[in-house]
């Protein structure tokens, strides 16, 4: 089957070359809509044969002449260029015509990124939607295309624009807190959403404390590490402890947990103390052994 279709595809276009220059006595309209049942007529008596080849399609029919060839909805349904060869006895005549697609949108194809990014990041998030007819071809007819972003404190983000050439796209803002978000495109009747997560941005300010602990030693601990939003900043985040003392250096690193970090250090009298959260300093404690 499949070589027959190739034998067919090659043997139409070479059909088609050679006869372009000849006149049609078939009626084939300039432009046909995908999915649009419709007819051509013919002339004369006897029967001839009809080819057309165009995108992913090829066809062969057996026709009576005098009478109208018909196609249904299936028949013809790739947007594309054709070229139709009507073969009688020794004679051949040739045409072309389009196949545009519907005006219907049928289904959306949504791609929405980056699937996960920080709070508060202007223009951060994207969105590109094509619209298709339900032949699955592009619509390149204008659509009107709304987008509507909807974050968890209940705010949104709307806009509205025309598609070009089937395709639409839009960027908006992540929210300033934390949470998911739920990205919509729509087009008449048909919609597609898309889960963005909004995650903490970088620590903003660590305060921390200190107070003596047994066996000699001082404990520090932050108190609930927080984005320049209010976001509480993930378990996990490392902060960075380090005290300075008689020339010496000594670091230690510890996740968050449930928001804060704590630690333990040698307790030395005159010692300095700080914490740091990537590029984000601290407090200084000048530590006196009180």
């Amino acid at each position: 089957m499949k070589a027959w279709i190739t034998f067919s595809c090659g043997f139409v276009l070479l059909w088609a070359h050679a006869l372009a220059a000849q006149s049609s006595g078939l009626r084939f309209p300039q432009t046909v809509e995908a999915g649009t049942a419709f007819s051509v007529p013919t002339s004369g008596s006897g029967e001839a044969t009809l080819y057309i080849a165009g995108p992913g399609n090829a066809l062969r029919r057996k026709v009576q002449l005098g009478e109208n060839v018909s196609f249904g909805v299936e028949d013809l349904h790739n947007a594309g260029h054709y070229v139709a060869v009507f073969v009688s006895g020794p004679s051949s005549q040739s045409m072309q015509f389009d196949v545009v697609p519907s005006r219907q949108p049928s289904t959306l194809s949504f791609i929405a990124k980056p699937s996960r990014l920080p709070v508060n990041l202007n223009s951060g998030i994207s969105g590109v939607a094509y619209i298709f007819d339900v032949f699955r071809n592009l619509v390149l007819q204008p659509q009107e295309v709304s987008f509507e972003l909807s974050d968890a404190t209940g705010g949104t983000q709307s806009r509205s624009l025309s598609s070009q050439n089937g395709v639409a796209w839009v960027k908006m803002n992540s929210a300033a807190k934390a949470g998911p978000a739920h990205f919509n495109a729509s087009v008449a009747s048909v919609h597609e959403t898309r889960v963005i997560q909004q995650v903490p941005g970088d620590p903003c300010a660590i305060r921390m404390s200190a107070r003596p602990s047994k066996d000699q030693r001082v404990l520090l601990q932050t108190e609930p590490v927080r984005d320049c939003n209010g976001n509480p900043v993930p378990d996990g985040t490392i902060v960075s402890f380090t005290e300075t003392y008689a020339g010496l250096q000594s670091t230690v690193d510890v996740p968050l947990k449930r928001g804060v970090a704590q630690t333990e250090l040698p307790a030395q009298s005159g010692a300095v103390i700080s914490a740091a959260a990537g590029v984000v300093l601290g407090n200084e404690i000048h530590w006196s052994g009180r």
